[in-house]
């Protein structure tokens, strides 16, 4: 252990800052206890909040924290179809505070606390990394670098955050994985599905008892892992599941949804199921997904709830002025919370998901619904505008920037909504590009993250928009093809 601990002590990442004191140790801890493990996927959360990095022999760990692992720069450079779209073999590739020309690498940075053996590969582990440019400078727009900031932001002002996650996504069987040589495009072509279970019969105990084979397995390799689940639900509709944890800190949530939908993926397609956090799947009778975000604010010194009212009933001014900056940055913030084109069509009337920037209390047809009680120490707002395919960094950090805000600008919630489908509210961006314009043009996210993270994110998410405006749709085949 002595041994351990003197040469992480002395290696590159503990000479760059970049492995304090307590991750030397926690280091040293690990890697003493490693046992009969064999191999450890050493891996990182890219833009879009997907996993990637290298398989390590369980051996080789060791050098992961004294040197850091390399990895090439253009993983965070690509859109969700795997193509880099930034010029990197030109002398400028579009990034000005690192260099990023060539496809040359970044460095991964493992963060001891994130180590978990994985149940369903138990001879494997992951552990999660910070990315960092190869002199060891930060990345302005790592996800866990956008989130940290907003922690700390947060912190300054003698506060934290507690997050509470609901998170809903469907699992199909598998009939055609799509695995023809023409199928392997950019992106791959979709694999051919059906039901797991019919619909729509929602919270039904027949249902779940139908299914309840497969959904022990996602729940016992969840608690495997360390997730605190609290609830597993049949959703609205067919096949479609919800997976509820107990609340935690924002970087602690963030790493358990990365965890949680990589390891339903993993384990279902183990068992020869499609799992998709898709927001709308495009198969016949899917019910959109979402990823409902609940939020409170406790004081750090004495750890009380500032959302919980007093006996009045009244808002508190720290929820009214949270409910009001999350309302304000809404526009900006959906290119955070819903960063797809799909997610857009989530957003319809009397669909148990917003389309307006409202908030309600206890409305779930309110962007923002609040839940408030006079002695609850868990009154919170949840935000019901994510969905299941955002970078839960990102998004997280959307809740915290934005309420923040609301706060230290004293602004205060307008009246409660008991119509949020109708009652003339601004409407919540219809499209990603009018996403894209809101975030581009946001003064809070350029002063909070910097032009450079804005200006990274609109071009990443652009590049997106542009792909989907020039492809031809069977819309536009079926309508014109014939008729002209």
């Amino acid at each position: 252990m002595a041994d351990i601990a003197g040469t992480l002590r002395t290696g590159k990442l503990a000479r760059l800052g970049l492995l304090d004191d307590a991750a030397q140790e926690d280091a040293a801890a690990l890697l003493a206890a490693i046992g009969d493990l064999e191999t450890v996927r050493v891996l990182f959360v890219d833009q879009h909040g997907i996993l990637r990095g290298k398989t390590l022999v369980a051996s080789a760990l060791g050098s992961a924290f004294t040197s850091g692992i390399a990895a090439p720069s253009t993983l965070l450079l690509k859109d969700t179809s795997h193509r880099t779209v930034f010029p990197v073999w030109s002398p400028d590739a579009g990034i000005a505070s690192g260099p990023m020309q060539g496809a040359n690498d970044i460095l991964l940075v493992p963060v001891p606390t994130t180590f978990r053996r994985l149940p369903w590969s138990p001879h494997s582990a992951w552990i999660f990394c910070d990315t960092v440019f190869r002199d060891g400078t930060a990345i302005p727009f790592s996800s866990r670098r956008v989130l940290q900031t907003a922690i700390d932001q947060l912190a300054d002002e003698g506060m934290s955050a507690t997050i509470g996650l609901e998170v809903e996504f469907h699992i199909f069987q598998l009939l055609d994985p799509a695995l023809a040589h023409a199928d392997t495009t950019m992106p791959a072509r979709p694999p051919q599905t059906q039901a797991l279970a019919q619909g729509y019969q929602f919270l039904t105990e027949t249902r779940y008892g139908e299914v309840e084979e497969v959904l022990d397995q996602l729940r016992r390799a969840a608690q495997d892992l360390g997730l605190a689940v609290r609830s597993v639900e049949i959703e609205m509709g067919p096949s479609q599941f919800e997976f509820t944890f107990d609340p935690a800190g924002p970087m602690e949530q963030a790493d358990a949804l990365v965890m949680f939908r990589t390891m339903v993926k993993e384990v279902c397609a183990r068992r020869g199921l499609h799992a998709t956090f898709m927001p709308k799947p495009r198969v016949e009778n899917a019910a959109a997904s979402g990823w409902h975000i609940h939020q409170s604010v406790c004081d750090i010194k004495t750890g009380a709830n500032l959302f919980m009212p007093n006996a009045d009933q009244n808002l508190t001014s720290q929820a009214s002025g949270w409910i009001a900056g999350l309302l304000a940055h809404a526009s900006e913030s959906c290119l955070l919370t819903s960063p797809t084109v799909n997610g857009y069509k989530r957003y319809q009337p009397f669909q148990l998901a917003p389309n307006r920037i409202v908030w309600g209390h206890d409305n779930r047809g309110a962007m923002v619904r609040g839940l408030f009680g006079y002695g609850d120490a868990a009154s919170r707002v949840e935000n019901r505008a994510p969905d299941t395919a955002a970078n839960p960094y990102f998004a997280l950090a959307a809740q915290l920037v934005s309420g923040l805000r609301g706060i230290t600008a004293e602004l205060n919630a307008p009246p409660p909504s008991a119509d949020p489908y109708g009652d003339g509210s601004t409407a919540l961006p219809s499209t990603l590009g009018q996403a894209i314009d809101a975030f581009a043009a946001s003064p809070l996210y350029r002063e909070t993250f910097g032009d450079e993270c804005v200006d990274y994110l609109v071009r990443l998410k652009g590049a997106e928009w542009d792909r989907y405006l020039n492809a031809v749709s069977e819309w536009e085949q079926a309508e014109y093809f014939s008729l002209y």
